[in-house]
């Protein structure tokens, strides 16, 4: 009597039972895919790959932007030697501070891409550029001869020449920094576009002060 009362209370024990470990192994199989740091696939590009991506254009701003910001370089140099006032050997070496380390950022960007690096200030045949003074299909270069008559002036001659080239070399360089802001891809080129802007402006804005002051 006892034997039959107890057969239902034991049936549901065990179905008891069985949902317990049920649910049990249910935890067990969640724990263990929470251990193991599995994660859903993603299709979206590593920051680092989209920061490295570039075009022609890019290639372009720095193929050209490199000898155009080693005459700018040239011409600062000729500074000490020509007699300059104190305001124009203080421009030329702040132009000379700024555009070395430039040329050097943008020779790394085209050996990491596997482009040529231009040698000297032209563009080794390579053809870019439209618009250009010298003849060599780079825009906004100075030609030998203007380059000649700087270096065979002196004093205020000088100043005021140098002053009067330096600002179209300023306003060629923008134009080439605009062009790279709006069709270039590669953040760090159209950063540094940005800053070329910025600063040149603000130089061209010195410089014909300077001349309009009478006192360069």
């Amino acid at each position: 009597m006892n034997t039959n009362r107890s057969l239902p209370r034991r049936a549901a024990l065990a179905a008891t039972a069985v949902a317990s470990a049920l649910a049990l192994a249910g935890c067990g199989s969640n724990d263990s895919t929470s251990t193991t740091g599995t994660r859903p696939l993603t299709t979206a590009t590593p920051a680092s790959v989209q920061d490295n991506r570039h075009n022609q254009a890019d290639v372009t701003f720095a193929q050209e932007m490199i000898p155009h910001h080693r005459q700018a370089v040239l011409m600062s140099d000729m500074v000490a030697a020509h007699g300059a006032s104190a305001d124009v050997k203080a421009l030329a070496e702040r132009i000379r501070k700024a555009q070395v380390p430039e040329i050097e950022t943008m020779t790394g960007w085209l050996r990491a891409w596997g482009e040529k690096v231009p040698t000297g200030m032209g563009m080794d045949g390579m053809g870019h550029g439209n618009g250009d003074r010298d003849g060599s299909g780079m825009p906004g270069m100075m030609d030998a001869q203007g380059m000649s008559r700087l270096g065979g002036a002196r004093g205020n001659a000088f100043d005021t020449m140098f002053l009067t080239m330096m600002i179209e070399h300023h306003e060629d360089a923008i134009d080439m920094a605009e062009t790279e802001k709006q069709q270039g891809a590669y953040g760090p080129a159209k950063d540094l576009a940005d800053a070329i802007i910025t600063s040149q402006t603000a130089e061209i804005a010195q410089m014909r002060q300077m001349l309009s002051a009478g006192r360069p």
